[in-house]
């Protein structure tokens, strides 16, 4: 694994769809063993994934990880809550922006830096459907400008 490149794990793709994203942390996820061997197999969904602070201390709902099949058996909570290990000058800057200007904390990413898993948690304000149909026009006319410019080359 390169040191420049981050080896990701995951994207909440719903992330970047759903909330215009603001300033971005990284940190640190607390994790069983079993947790890491399924991140290895991509068992992982993030879509309804969220931030929330209690105690001055960072956890991170709704991230559902499937357990490998050797441990099918046993009594292990897949949406289990876990730990974000940040700085607490950090943790004070995201709960001072999500009280204040009424933000939401998602997380974006998951990767491997070494041999640690880290995620990248963003601020983000939830964007209206005409915002969204915004986005999608958009794309879909950049889309359509890089056709009309291959064939336009073509000629």
């Amino acid at each position: 694994m390169s040191k420049d490149k981050p080896n990701i794990i995951v994207k909440n793709k719903t992330a970047s769809r759903n909330f215009i994203l603001g300033e971005t942390f990284q940190a640190g996820i607390v994790l069983e063993g079993w947790e890491v061997k399924s991140l290895r197999n991509g068992k992982i969904d993030v879509k309804n994934s969220y931030v929330t602070f209690k105690n001055n201390e960072a956890w991170l709902f709704g991230i559902k990880i499937d357990p490998p099949a050797s441990l099918k058996d046993f009594n292990v909570d897949p949406l289990r809550t876990r730990k974000l290990l940040l700085k607490k000058r950090e943790i004070a800057e995201l709960q001072k922006l999500k009280n204040e200007k009424s933000l939401t904390v998602i997380m974006t990413f998951m990767y491997w830096k070494e041999n640690h898993i880290k995620c990248d948690i963003a601020t983000g304000k939830g964007k209206k459907v005409r915002d969204q149909r915004q986005d999608i026009k958009k794309r879909d006319w950049e889309r359509d400008q890089g056709r009309i410019l291959k064939n336009t080359n073509k000629r």
